[in-house]
């Protein structure tokens, strides 16, 4: 009672000291047991959240974890390019020349917003695609808006050079045009990410899928990097999945993970879903072929990757709602291409025109060591509009600078024709320094067939060389052809090249 008016007096006082409207709650103060009772209580919450801690740190930065509605974590990977570092972005060519801070001050906050703001803006986009909202899509958005703002930013500005390629090739092939934000999960726009499992370029293809659709890759050139031909190659890509599912979702999800995993994945969803149904109801369910519906049969990373396009769009399209401030961009000077026939080196072509070598590498990132080869087939060198009419008549001067030192692959070479010598005391092989004629290294030769020829004289055989005769024979250990035949039993000349041959 006592410890009761105590707080309705502290209420009162902070009341009229204050000018604050107290409100006393009638709730008794816990007594010791009941406080102990709470201490407990406490302490086996602090070690639930410990372990709910140890939990979260075996997560590694890529991942996270949802829990469905029946209480089961489920384990979902980012994308690749959503943990790209965004110093390595900053470090191309295209971003140090052309991109710059934007004008407008970028606040490190995000707001959040009710869950039915994001689902009436993602109703708004304008698309064929499906864009729906859940709690998997909802983290996508949180890491796009919080942890990776400034990578949206860099790929803001990044989008002016590469979104109206992307979009001539989709539009091309009559293909939604929401999938030209498909790279930005794929390679955070950087035409020359190469993921952990060797796929390359902005749309990331594997070499056999590449090669499939057209894309040239050798030691010399990989267009898995050319913005141009690997986006039209991606639109065709694209057609023939949606030819096989008819399903958007499933379609960016083949592309992610290969139609044969999706193929089993529908496979295994709808057989479970037969055995829960014939368990049941005894009826037959007819195959569902739905994203979310196969979605626990996915791999971990495709689980990750439809919500993660979903993201994307949203992202790119109300970034300025999360305070994000797009880099700005300045256009690089116009282009065109020179095709060339023979091979030469970006460098060389640098040095004669005076132009910038790295900027010729941003321009031709298909050419893996900088070495066009031209010798192969004819392929095409984009530069600058200006520079490329330095080219036409520069182009004899260009083939010659610094030939020896660039291309160092020769197209005939000489022998070594030093006569090699023996150790006899160590067995060894070497080689005699110096240079010798050829009448030398006759002269030996010849001393060492009459070397063997004497040595052969004291013994009754010899073993017959390869491209010898009965009368090279014969007249070399002082003999005729007809004792020879006589001695060995021989009709005719015909010998053979490594038989014994009596010669006394």
């Amino acid at each position: 009672m006592k410890k009761k008016l105590m707080i309705i007096l502290v209420a009162a006082f902070l009341g009229g000291s204050l000018g604050l409207n107290a409100q006393v709650v009638n709730t008794d103060v816990p007594t010791e047991e009941e406080f102990e009772e709470e201490e407990s209580e406490d302490e086996e919450d602090e070690e639930e959240g410990e372990d709910d801690e140890e939990n979260a740190e075996e997560l590694s930065e890529d991942e996270f974890a949802v829990t469905d509605q029946e209480g089961n974590e489920e384990v979902i990977e980012f994308p690749e390019a959503m943990t790209y570092d965004l110093d390595s972005l900053l470090n191309l060519y295209t971003s140090k020349t052309y991109l710059s801070p934007g004008d407008c001050e970028m606040k490190n906050e995000n707001p959040t917003f009710p869950k039915e703001v994001y689902i009436e803006r993602l109703s708004r986009i304008p698309s064929v695609m499906e864009f729906a909202y859940n709690d998997i899509v909802q983290r996508f958005i949180d890491r796009y808006s919080g942890r990776l703002r400034y990578s949206v930013s860099y790929m803001l500005g990044a989008a002016n050079f590469y979104l109206p390629i992307f979009e001539e090739a989709l539009e091309a092939y009559q293909l939604p045009l929401e999938l030209k934000y498909l790279p930005i999960i794929e390679s955070a726009l950087n035409p020359k990410a190469v993921s952990r499992a060797g796929a390359t370029g902005l749309w990331q293809f594997m070499l056999g899928t590449g090669k499939q659709y057209g894309l040239e890759v050798n030691s010399l050139v990989d267009e898995r990097r050319d913005p141009v031909k690997s986006s039209y190659a991606a639109a065709r890509y694209l057609r023939d999945l949606y030819k096989i599912f008819g399903d958007w979702n499933l379609v960016i999800a083949a592309y992610n993970c290969g139609p044969e995993n999706i193929n089993k994945a529908i496979h295994r969803a709808n057989a479970n879903a037969a055995k829960t149904a014939n368990a049941q109801t005894g009826e037959t369910q007819p195959i569902n072929k739905d994203y979310w519906h196969i979605y626990p049969y996915l791999p971990a990373e495709t689980r990750g990757y439809v919500p993660a396009f979903i993201a994307a769009n949203y992202i790119m399209t109300y970034y300025c709602d999360h305070f994000i401030c797009p880099m700005t961009t300045r256009l690089p000077a116009q282009s065109d291409t020179v095709i060339v026939h023979r091979d030469v080196h970006l460098e060389q072509i640098a040095g004669v025109i005076g132009t910038d070598a790295d900027l010729l590498r941003s321009l031709n990132p298909e050419y893996r060591r900088d070495v066009v080869p031209g010798n192969t087939m004819p392929c095409a060198i984009r530069m600058p509009l200006a520079d490329t009419g330095k080219f036409i008549d520069n182009e004899d001067s260009i083939y010659n600078y610094r030939v020896s030192e660039l291309l160092t692959k020769r197209l005939v070479v000489d022998v070594n024709d030093d006569v090699p010598t023996f150790s006899r005391k160590r067995g060894s092989y070497s080689r005699r320094n110096g240079r010798y004629s050829r009448r030398a290294a006759r002269n030996s030769r010849r001393g060492a067939r009459a070397t063997r020829s004497s040595r052969s004289r004291g013994s009754s055989s010899v073993t017959i060389q390869r491209g010898q005769t009965l009368s090279q024979i014969a007249k070399r250990h002082g003999t005729t052809v007809a004792k020879l035949r006589q001695l060995n039993g021989i009709k005719g000349n015909n010998i053979r090249a490594g038989k014994k041959l009596r010669v006394k």
